[in-house]
């Protein structure tokens, strides 16, 4: 390539770039992102008692005290197939942001062609046939000059596209922590509930065998010894119905975690389990709604929709493209760089829309309608996160006084039994009386362990809802 070439170029170059500062503008209109659609607090919520770190900042590793569960959760992030695919789905966001971005900046290509072609002697000066052979090597640079912001609205509607993607992600990691959370803790409420069911038929057994005896010896009647062995096989009954949920919790436990889980790492008893999941701060604002992943994604998503305005506003408005290539050219290959050689083409171009049948304003007018229904989107995630929270701080309003209710119930039914029992052994009640007493006993303990399943479920399920245990 002749120096003459290369200054043309060079050139050229200079004038697209010097083209990008002065097309700095879009036609996108001005971002203003809609106020709140809720209250300011929770009606529901405790008083501001202590200034806690912000909840969408606490990581979960924090959050969740137990190393098993810790564990578990790990495993669950490096093998679940949901979170895989929310992962490579951030990959291509950004290979399409990274096209649109690529618009920006010329286009250079290198081409090296022959042409031969044989010319037959009827259409040859010298009447006989020959052979003509031409040798190019061309460098081309190709360039849209951005005036009216179309190119750099597709790039900032590819980018939101890919940080709503991003918050996509977080959203499925920390609803894969929460739902690892919730099936290690059913998977300890049902082992205590198979525990005590296993417990009560042992008993009832027991029970069974010492009114056969008493029934056998005339002291004991028919019903007596019927509703022993009723109360038992409700119990032989509800052991093998918590077998086989223990084993779904485990099954479900390995799918969300996308292997097998070690046994040594699967809880064994619910009150372990609770006392790893930390309290909340109270006093929590509902501006924090914002930080949420879903909420950050649908303003992502309006953000793009907003800018995709700006690209249909620059449709309408020509179009400026400068195309051109410095290079050599020869008959012969080994005079391909020779001196004289040299070879340049600069093609500019302005197309500027007349008629597309309203397409251009249809266009437009979708853009516009996808912002407002973007808009309408971004308040429906808000108010649906202020629901989700004020359910949460609902149930959470009453959760201790029901522990505790359900606490002194199953003290109260202990000692209903017992004194049921010496009653009965001393001849002073039915033995009716004393199975009723076993029957309330064994349900208040069933009750008490899905309560503090219930309290234990509703602290994941307020850090879920406030965006945390992303990190």
């Amino acid at each position: 390539m002749t120096k003459l070439n290369r200054a043309l170029l060079n050139r050229a170059l200079c004038a697209a770039l010097a083209a990008t500062s002065v097309t700095a503008c879009t036609l996108a209109p001005d971002f203003k992102l809609p106020g709140l659609p809720i209250p300011s607090s929770w009606t529901t919520a405790p008083a501001a008692e202590t200034q806690g770190a912000p909840v969408a900042d606490l990581p979960w590793r924090d959050y969740f005290a137990d190393t098993r569960l810790r564990e578990i959760i790990e495993l669950a992030l490096t093998n679940n197939r949901d979170l895989r695919v929310a992962a490579l789905n951030i990959e291509r966001a950004q290979a399409m942001y990274r096209i649109q971005r690529a618009d920006l900046l010329p286009a250079l290509d290198f081409a090296g062609r022959q042409n031969a072609q044989r010319i037959p002697g009827d259409l040859s000066q010298t009447r006989d046939a020959m052979i003509s052979r031409q040798y190019s090597a061309t460098v081309g640079a190709s360039w849209e000059l951005d005036f009216f912001g179309r190119i750099r609205s597709l790039r900032d509607q590819a980018l939101e596209n890919y940080l709503a993607t991003e918050e996509a992600r977080r959203g499925a990691q920390i609803a894969l922590v929460a739902a690892i959370a919730n099936a290690w803790l059913a998977l300890g409420a049902d082992h205590e509930l198979l525990e005590l069911a296993r417990r009560t038929y042992a008993t009832q057994q027991k029970s069974v065998e010492l009114i056969r005896r008493s029934f056998d010896a005339g002291a004991a009647s028919a019903l007596d010894l019927a509703q022993a062995r009723t109360a038992m096989e409700r119990a032989r009954a509800d052991t093998a119905r918590y077998t086989a949920q223990f084993a779904r919790d485990q099954n479900a436990l390995a799918l969300l975690t996308g292997a097998s889980v070690p046994e040594n790492l699967q809880a064994t008893a619910l009150a372990d389990a609770v006392a790893t999941v930390a309290e909340l701060p109270a006093g929590i604002p509902s501006e924090v709604l914002i930080r949420r992943p879903d909420v950050l994604q649908a303003e992502h998503a309006l953000r793009a929709a907003n800018a995709d305005i700006g690209a249909a506003r620059a449709a309408f408005f020509p179009r400026i493209s400068l195309t051109g290539g410095a290079g050599s050219g020869s008959l012969t290959l080994d005079g391909l760089f020779d001196a004289g050689s040299g070879t340049w083409t600069f093609t500019p171009q302005i197309t500027v829309p007349i008629f597309h049948a309203g397409a251009l304003k249809s266009n437009l007018d979708r853009a516009e309608i996808e912002r407002n229904i973007q808009v309408a989107q971004y308040e429906k995630a808000v108010q649906s996160a202020f629901r989700e929270v004020a359910d949460a701080l609902a149930d959470r309003a009453t959760i201790a006084e029901q522990l505790d209710a359900r606490r002194e119930l199953v003290k109260a039914a202990n000692e209903s039994y017992r004194l049921s029992e010496a009653r009965y052994r001393s001849g002073l009640d039915s033995h009716l009386v004393l199975l009723d007493a076993q029957r309330s006993q064994y349900a208040a303990e069933q009750e008490l362990i899905a309560t503090r399943l219930v309290e234990a479920s509703n602290r994941i399920a307020l850090y879920k809802v406030l965006g945390g245990g992303w990190k």
